[in-house]
C-alpha cells in the first residue's frame, strides 16, 4: 500500500513539473515567436516605406518597367529612396540589425504584370523562387505574416503593388536553439527533482507505513493474546453446564463466546495475509475455484438459491493454494449472504495474461460512497449493525490483502441491480 503511496507521490510531483515545464516552453515560445513576427513586420514595413519603384535597377532589355525584370541583383541602397523618412525610436535602435537583415521585393502592375524583382544583395534566392514565393501570398490575401523562414508584407501602392519579404532563417534558427537548450536543461533539472521527490516521498511514507506496521502488529499481538481467556471461558461455560444443567445464560454466554472465537480468527487470518511472506507455486486455478465453489452450491441450494458457474479450465497462477481458497469463499459467502436475488453467478476467463473471477449477484444498490469503503476493515453497508452472524466487515479486507499478497486486484462495482466482485490475477506462464 505504502508502495503505491509513494509511487503516487513522484508521479504527482514529476506529473505537476511536466505539465509546467511544457506550459513554460510553450509560452516562452509563443511570445518569442510574436516578438520576432512583430520585430519583422516592423522591419518590413522600414524596408517598404523606403522601396522606391523608380530607383530600381531597369531591365538589360529595354529600361523600361514591366519588362523581364534583370537577372542581376541590386546594388546598395539601389532599391531605396534617397531621401528615406527620419527614423524614429525604433529604427534608430534596430538599424544595425536591418542593415544585416536580408530582404526581397516583388512589384507587380495593376494588371498582374512584374514590374520589378529584388532578389537581395547576396542572391540567396533565384527570381524564380522568389516569384512563386511572392504568387502564392498574393493568393492568400494576406497581408502579412510567415509562409516557410519567410516574412512577407504587401502594400498596395498608387500604380502598383509592392510584396515585400524578409529572411527570417536565422532568427528562426535561434529560437529553435533556444528551446532545444531549454529543453535538455530542463530535462537534466526534472531528472535531479525525480530523484529528490523519490527521497522526499520515503520520508513523508516512513512515519505512516512505521505507524500502520505497529497497529498490524498490535492486532496479530493481541489476537494472540485473546485466544487463551476465549479458551478458558468455553472451556468453564461447558463445566458449568455440567454441574447446573443447560441455561439461557450459558447459551448466550456460549454464542457470544464462539462470535469472539470467530472474529480473533478473522483478525489473525487479516494480519496473516498481511504481513507475512507466504510459499507460492503454480497453481491450477480453474480446478481451486471449481472445489471452492461446489460446497457452496449445496448451501446456495438450503437457502433457496443456486450458483451458476463459467470456468475456463487449465488456468494457472503462482501463489498460495490456501490463501486463494480463502479468497474464493469469501467473495462466495459473501454473495450468498448479502444477494437478494436467488441466483450467483461465478465466472472465470483468461483475459490479457491474466485470470479473471467474477462473481455477481443482485443486491440492494450500493453507492459510490459504500463501494469506495466495501474493502476498509470493520466496514459494512448496514450502518446500523444489525447483522447477527459471523460477518463483521473483515471478510473483504481480508480478501483485498490476499489479492494484494498476490500482486493482483480486487474491485467492486454495482451494474444493472447487480453487486460485482472482479478479483484479477496474473496467469503463471
Amino acid at each position: 500500500m505504502f508502495h503505491k503511496t509513494k509511487r503516487k507521490i513522484v508521479f504527482a510531483v514529476v506529473g505537476s513539473l511536466l505539465v509546467l515545464m511544457a506550459v513554460t516552453l510553450t509560452a516562452i515560445y509563443g511570445i518569442n515567436k510574436a516578438v520576432l513576427q512583430r520585430e519583422n513586420i516592423e522591419m518590413l514595413q522600414t524596408y517598404a516605406e523606403r522601396y522606391s519603384l523608380d530607383k530600381q535597377p531597369s531591365s538589360a532589355a529595354d529600361g523600361k518597367p514591366g519588362s523581364k525584370p534583370s537577372e542581376k541583383p541590386d546594388e546598395g541602397a539601389g532599391a531605396q529612396s534617397e531621401n528615406p523618412e527620419p527614423p524614429d525610436a525604433w529604427r534608430e535602435k534596430k538599424e544595425p540589425q536591418f542593415q544585416l537583415s536580408t530582404f526581397y521585393s516583388v512589384a507587380y502592375s495593376d494588371t498582374g504584370e512584374v514590374l520589378s524583382v529584388n532578389n537581395g544583395n547576396n542572391a540567396l534566392q533565384s527570381q524564380e523562387t522568389l516569384l512563386a514565393i511572392a504568387g502564392s501570398i498574393l493568393s492568400s490575401g494576406k497581408t502579412s505574416g510567415m509562409t516557410g523562414s519567410m516574412a512577407y508584407l504587401v502594400e498596395k501602392r498608387n500604380a502598383y503593388t509592392l510584396v515585400a519579404m524578409l529572411d527570417a532563417t536565422i532568427s528562426n534558427n535561434n529560437q529553435a536553439i533556444l528551446i532545444r537548450q531549454m529543453m535538455i536543461v530542463g530535462s537534466l533539472a526534472l531528472a535531479v527533482l525525480v530523484v529528490i521527490s523519490v527521497f522526499l516521498a520515503g520520508w513523508i511514507v516512513k512515519p505512516l507505513e512505521e505507524n500502520d506496521k505497529k497497529q498490524k502488529r498490535f492486532v496479530s499481538d493481541a489476537g494472540h493474546e485473546l485466544k487463551t481467556p476465549i479458551a478458558v471461558v468455553s472451556a468453564n461455560s461447558e463445566l458449568l453446564r455440567r454441574e447446573i444443567g443447560e441455561s439461557e445464560w450459558l447459551n448466550n454466554i456460549d454464542y457470544e463466546n464462539e462470535r469472539m472465537s470467530d472474529l480473533i480468527k478473522q483478525l489473525l487470518a487479516l494480519s496473516k495475509a498481511e504481513n507475512d511472506v507466504i510459499p507460492t507455486e503454480p497453481l491450477d486455478f480453474s480446478k481451486l475455484v471449481d472445489g471452492e465453489t461446489l460446497p457452496f452450491e449445496s448451501l446456495a441450494f438450503e437457502k433457496g438459491k443456486r450458483v451458476e458457474a463459467q470456468i475456463e479450465p487449465d488456468l494457472t497462477v503462482k501463489g498460495n493454494a490456501n490463501q486463494l481458497r480463502q479468497l474464493v469463499s469469501i467473495l462466495l459467502d459473501n454473495a450468498l449472504a448479502h444477494g437478494t436475488g436467488d441466483e450467483i453467478g461465478l465466472t472465470l476467463k483468461h483475459e490479457k495474461h491474466s485470470a479473471v473471477l467474477s462473481i455477481t449477484n443482485e443486491a440492494d444498490e450500493l453507492s459510490g460512497e459504500q463501494l469506495s469503503h466495501l474493502f476498509d476493515r470493520f466496514y459494512r453497508t448496514d450502518e446500523a449493525r444489525t447483522e447477527t452472524g459471523a460477518h463483521y466487515g473483515l471478510g473483504l479486507s481480508i480478501a483485498k490483502a490476499i489479492a494484494d499478497a498476490h500482486s493482483g486486484r480486487i474491485s467492486a462495482a454495482y451494474q444493472n441491480g447487480k453487486a460485482v466482485f472482479t478479483v484479477v490475477l496474473p496467469i503463471d506462464k
